[in-house]
């Protein structure tokens, strides 16, 4: 089954519920690994990743499709990714959708911040006119070529015009042709649930980001109020780094990892992770098939 399909089902049923982000092949398949149903590609964790910048529209679409494709190979789970504003104009949209689709994502969001972009939850964000984003939009929706590709309408008006220009503007994209709807920023849990109640039966995308705007809740939760897909899109990355930063402190004090051994994961269990045991036994299968069929020459 394409993955494009899985995840439409996926949908049907209420799911995918919570949806990790990765900025890394590694990451995805942790991901993939905890049992999550699908794995969202996030653009500001690469910025900050792939670039040790902030998320301010730097990270190209030649940059962001690679990242598609590499982690769509590394998993077998629906991959949904952030695409920006489109990284242009509307020939720009058509491309990116082409892109992405070739690259092996299930579906992502486009936004109606100008370009370049700053990160969903920063201050200082401009959004285009809303008929700008319905170009933006029928571009998306003209481009591809899987009709379960899914295209889901970000808007960030909320932090620009407010809430309920936000409301208006993410109508008018669904009532073009959007597949989901993502209100960027929501402030209060009532803002949460009045988004559900303006989109009954829609797909509707929750974005949760620790320490910021939107408040925390749990997915059952965002669940009961209508939203089907919730984004964790960096806690992956805040878990990590978090990690990271207190085992480097211990090594460069202690002068050796002895002491978190019990807080790493094992040499065996990385590899058994990135597959070397599947890669080993396809090497032993080849040989011995091609053995069978050309033995050597004596003497080799």
């Amino acid at each position: 089954m394409k993955r494009t399909t899985q995840l439409r089902r996926i949908l049907e049923q209420g799911g995918p519920g919570t949806v990790p982000g990765a900025t890394d092949c590694f990451t995805a398949r942790l991901i993939e690994q905890a049992g999550f149903p699908a794995v969202y590609v996030t653009g500001g964790g690469t910025a900050n990743t792939y670039l040790g910048a902030p998320d301010i529209g730097l990270v190209t679409l030649n940059e962001l499709a690679g990242l598609v494709e590499r982690i769509a190979d590394a998993v077998s789970i629906p991959v949904i990714a952030d695409c920006d504003t489109g990284f242009g104009g509307v020939a720009n949209v058509r491309r990116t959708i082409r892109a992405y689709e070739r690259a092996g994502a299930a579906g992502l969001h486009i936004e109606d911040q100008i370009f370049p972009k700053r990160c969903g939850h920063f201050e200082g964000k401009t959004v285009v006119p809303a008929r700008d984003m319905c170009y933006r939009l029928q571009a998306a929706l003209d481009a591809r070529t899987d009709p379960d590709f899914l295209i889901i309408a970000r808007t960030d008006a909320r932090a620009v015009e407010g809430f309920d220009a936000a409301l208006e503007r993410a109508r008018l994209y669904r009532d073009i042709g959007a597949d989901a709807i993502f209100v960027e920023q929501p402030r209060s849990v009532e803002e949460l649930r009045r988004i559900g109640q303006a989109f009954p039966g829609e797909v509707l995308v929750a974005n949760m980001v620790e320490r910021s705007k939107t408040p925390l809740l749990p997915t059952a939760e965002l669940a009961a109020m209508g939203f089907r897909i919730i984004l964790y899109a960096n806690a992956a990355l805040y878990l990590g780094a978090h990690a990271i930063r207190e085992g480097l402190a211990v090594l460069r004090s202690a002068g050796t990892t002895e002491s978190l051994l019990d807080r790493m994961m094992t040499f065996g269990e990385r590899q058994q992770l990135v597959g070397l045991d599947r890669a080993d036994a396809y090497e032993r299968d080849l040989a011995a098939r091609v053995d069978r069929r050309a033995p050597a020459p004596n003497g080799q």
